[in-house]
This record gives structure tokens, C-alpha cells and sequence, in this order.
């Protein structure tokens, strides 16, 4: 069984092609349009397809693969063995939901706490027993690197640079690059020592675009043993979503 899983995020999108549960192809495509996915579906056997999207702008993008697959539409009420307690389904983000979705299907039986670091820093918990209470909502790497330069007079606007880890800046690009790369790793490491605290066999799940900034000091950390960087773990979980509505 062959299936199409495409994750349609602010920056760009994933298409990723399952054989069953393994993943044998993953496109990233900046702006995704319907002639790019219709010469895909023709030069791919897709039995069934999915979609996870950020915007509700996609019906263009499900009558296709409605057309010429078994097509399944993702959203908080489907199948998912998760036992979700989120107060507003409906506004759940699906690129979150699909990430436990894949966290529980990969780490079945033990408490995880997602790590998503993308336009936004996501973290999500769920635990052994399959609940998920919610999580938190961060501005992202270049979100803060943005808004200084909005919200200001002066400051410039500065691009992340994954080799720069001083401890502190001895000009303004690089007081900003500490501020904000920096404050990101603090973040995460605050926000996964609060979990360690009530779950000390906590697993910590790294994915998203931006976790490569992040890793390398992450994985110095004392929390080094709990780490597992998962970058297909929004794929892993809506190609599960699949199976568990084929049931």
C-alpha cells in the first residue's frame, strides 16, 4: 500500500510517499501548487493520500487527490488512538496533533514531550497513557529576529547562524544572535526540565525545520539521555492516521 502524506506548513511543504509504515521519498516544496501535485500524482501509484495544512485554503489541493486516490480528510476528531483533552479541538494546530500522533506510534507507552521548532515553537506532552492535555505556543527563531527589527527604531534585521554559540555579543548583530538563540535553548530547556520534574523517564522529541540550530547544545545538556531528534514526525503521524481510519 502506497500513500501520499503532505504537510502543508507557513514556510513550505513536505510531500512524503509511504511504503506501508516505511517512508521512502520526502520532496519539500516552497510554494506548493496544483500543477506541481498533479504532475506528482502522475508519475507516482498512490492508493491513499492525506493532507495537514496550516491554512483552510485547501480544497483545491483534496478534489485532486479525492479524484485519483482514496483520500482521507485530516482533522482533531479523526481516528487517532489519542485520547484528546484539548478544550478547543478545533482550533488545535493538525501539524501539532499529527506530531503526537507520531510520537505515540513511534514511543508507544511512555511520556513524551514534543519539541517542534518551526514558524512557531511547539511543545507537546502526552503520556504513557495516551493522553494529551495541550502544551505551549512560542514565537519561532526567525519570528524573533523579525519582530526586533519591527518593533524598533535600530535594530537591524539578522539572520540565524547555526555556527554562532558565544555565550554573549560584543556588537548588536551578535548581543541579538545570543539573545534570541540563546533564549531559545534556555526556553527548551526550561520548558523540558518542568516536565523532568513530574516525568523523570520524560522522552524528549525533536523535530521541525529550525530544531538543527538547537540540537548540537541540547544534546550537551544533562537532559542528552532523554533526546530523539524524529525530523518526520508530523509525516509518521498522518501516515498512522491513515491506517487507523482504514481499520
Amino acid at each position: 500500500m502506497t500513500n501520499l502524506v503532505i504537510d502543508i506548513g507557513n514556510t513550505f511543504s513536505k510531500l512524503a510517499l509511504f511504503n506501508n509504515r516505511d517512508i521512502t521519498n520526502v520532496v519539500q516544496v516552497d510554494n506548493l501548487s496544483l500543477t506541481y501535485l498533479h504532475n506528482f500524482l502522475e508519475e507516482n501509484e498512490i492508493d491513499n493520500s492525506i493532507v495537514s495544512s496550516v491554512s483552510t485554503e485547501i480544497m483545491d489541493f483534496e478534489e485532486l487527490l479525492a479524484s485519483g486516490t482514496n483520500y482521507f480528510r485530516f482533522n482533531s476528531t479523526s481516528s487517532s488512538k489519542i485520547k484528546n483533552h484539548y478544550k478547543t479541538p478545533q482550533t488545535l494546530g493538525l501539524d501539532r496533533y499529527a506530531a503526537i500522533i507520531g510520537v505515540n506510534f513511534l514511543y508507544p507507552n511512555q511520556n513524551c514531550l514534543v519539541v517542534d521548532a518551526g514558524t512557531c515553537i511547539t511543545y507537546d506532552f502526552v503520556d504513557a497513557e495516551r493522553n494529551y492535555l495541550g502544551g505551549s505556543i512560542s514565537p519561532g527563531l526567525k519570528m524573533r529576529f523579525k519582530a526586533m527589527n519591527s518593533f524598533t527604531g535600530r535594530l537591524p534585521l539578522v539572520e540565524p547562524d547555526a555556527d554562532w554559540n558565544m555565550a554573549n555579543g560584543n556588537d548588536t548583530n551578535s548581543s541579538m544572535l545570543s539573545g534570541v538563540q540563546n533564549g531559545i535553548i534556555y526556553e527548551m530547556l526550561g520548558f523540558i526540565n518542568s516536565y523532568y520534574l513530574n516525568w523523570p523517564d520524560l522522552k524528549v522529541i525533536l523535530c521541525g525545520g529550525d530544531i538543527n540550530f538547537f540540537d548540537t547544545e541540547l544534546k550537551n545538556s544533562i537532559f542528552a539521555h532523554a533526546l530523539k531528534t524524529e525530523p518526520d514526525l508530523v509525516l509518521t503521524g498522518l501516515n498512522e492516521v491513515i491506517y487507523y481510519n482504514n481499520d
